[in-house]
């Protein structure tokens, strides 16, 4: 959530930072909302005024032996009037709290200013692409020969966009989520968590998702008690670790890390990557958070991206760093990068981790906050996210990167460890 008072202030200003996102501010309807609540204010305050002026003059005429009568049914009038004032001045800042809420981050002036993904900026390359002397197989491919990975199975029993994975392959699955929390945790710092995947929706207005975003979510009804919804990466449960803390600065930077499962309804994604596992509406993720102080936030920024860059570069996989344009960006974030891993059978990089700064946006609509030492006054944190990485678009990558002429996929030597002795699938 923006501040408040940059709508007050800098309203034009933060209207034409939002349209570089391609968002159009309705700056109108602000402007008529602010200037009729404070009109509304100021009536009720003076209201007030005069009501506590006529109630302490009642007691004045009732020791002179007047008739109070008059002076108590004015009283009544003006306690009818303040109660409608409070009541319309709550209305009107519903209002503006609910826009506030619909309101996208603002782009951090280092961010290329562009339309869509086409205006992205690439900022370097790591790997080169492997040139094969054989037919290259994609994913599916690969993964049916032996029945290991199973879509027509995994229809049958939920629908479209889902997939059955067994054998090998749903053990190279596992071991890439295993290498990932690994490296996470003993290298980079993190701590690792298990989170619930059932949030309810304070969470996942807490993080952005809410009230934009509802279509993309699975939601579970609960009569009598507060609806469920499934999770949509692990972001949410674990930034929201903090929400309504005010955190001691000497245990900043906190560093979370968590492999779950993450659901979305891909409303959005119609007839798009219909075609293996690129889009599910169930994929695991490793999620990597950082809770930190302001100005520690865009150096944060990179060491995430870098942590995210090393699974791939132990893996050896070939990828690319873009730099998000204003028009590409998350809702929540002010800079990210994304991570693109080259999928052969595709001849071309796809997205396979986005690494975000959402500065103090998430804090905000969750009240984290930190206390600054230097003040001693509560402020808000910085908050950050990213894929460390999207599990089944790693194996995706390793399974068409590491195929062989015969079909069969040799083990990445980083993960050979983890397969127990396994070192060709197929």
């Amino acid at each position: 959530m923006l501040d408040s008072k940059l709508l007050r202030t800098q309203l034009q200003d933060v209207a034409d930072r939002l349209a570089t996102r391609g968002y159009q501010l309705d700056v109108a309807r602000i402007e008529a909302l602010e200037a009729q609540r404070k009109t509304v204010q100021t009536r009720t305050e003076q209201l007030q005024a005069e009501r506590n002026a006529r109630s302490k003059s009642i007691g004045q005429a009732k020791q002179r032996g007047e008739d109070i009568a008059p002076l108590l049914a004015d009283v009544d009038r003006m306690a009818s009037e303040l109660d409608a004032g409070k009541q319309e001045l709550e209305g009107i800042q519903a209002e503006l709290d609910q826009l506030m809420l619909t309101l996208p981050n603002l782009p951090h002036e280092s961010v290329p200013v562009g339309k869509d993904e086409d205006e992205n900026v690439e900022v370097r390359r790591w790997g080169t692409p492997k040139s094969f002397d054989f037919p290259v197989q994609d994913h599916v491919a690969l993964g049916e020969q032996h029945g290991w990975l199973d879509f027509e199975t995994a229809a049958k029993l939920s629908g479209a966009r889902f997939a059955l994975m067994r054998g090998p392959i749903a053990r190279l699955h596992r071991a890439l989520a295993q290498f990932m929390i690994d490296l996470h945790t003993r290298e980079h710092g993190y701590e690792e968590a298990y989170t619930p995947y059932l949030v309810q929706a304070p969470a996942l207005q807490g993080t952005g998702q809410l009230p934009k975003f509802e279509e993309d979510l699975f939601k579970i009804t609960r009569e009598g008690e507060a609806d469920f919804y499934l999770i949509p990466t692990a972001e949410v449960s674990l930034t929201n670790i903090v929400a309504g803390e005010i955190l001691d600065a000497k245990h900043l930077p906190l560093k979370f890390v968590a492999h779950t499962p993450c659901f979305r309804s891909e409303a959005g994604a119609s007839g798009r990557d219909t075609r293996g596992m690129i889009r599910q509406h169930q994929f695991d993720k490793v999620e990597m958070v950082q809770i930190v102080e302001p100005d520690q936030s865009f150096e944060a920024l990179e060491s995430l991206t870098a942590n995210a860059e090393k699974v791939l570069q132990l893996l050896e996989l070939p990828y690319r760093v873009l730099a998000l344009c204003t028009g590409d960006m998350g809702f929540g974030a002010t800079k990210t990068y994304d991570l693109e891993v080259w999928v052969p059978s595709q001849d071309k990089y796809r997205e396979i981790s986005s690494c975000s700064n959402c500065g103090d946006f998430q804090a905000r609509r969750m009240q984290a906050r930190y206390r600054n030492p230097e003040t001693g006054k509560p402020e808000l944190v910085h908050t950050l996210n990213g894929s460390g990485l999207a599990v089944g678009r790693t194996l995706v990558a390793v399974l068409e990167n590491y195929q062989q002429a015969d079909g069969s996929v040799r083990v990445p030597e980083v993960l050979k460890p983890y397969m127990a002795g396994i070192e060709v699938i197929g």
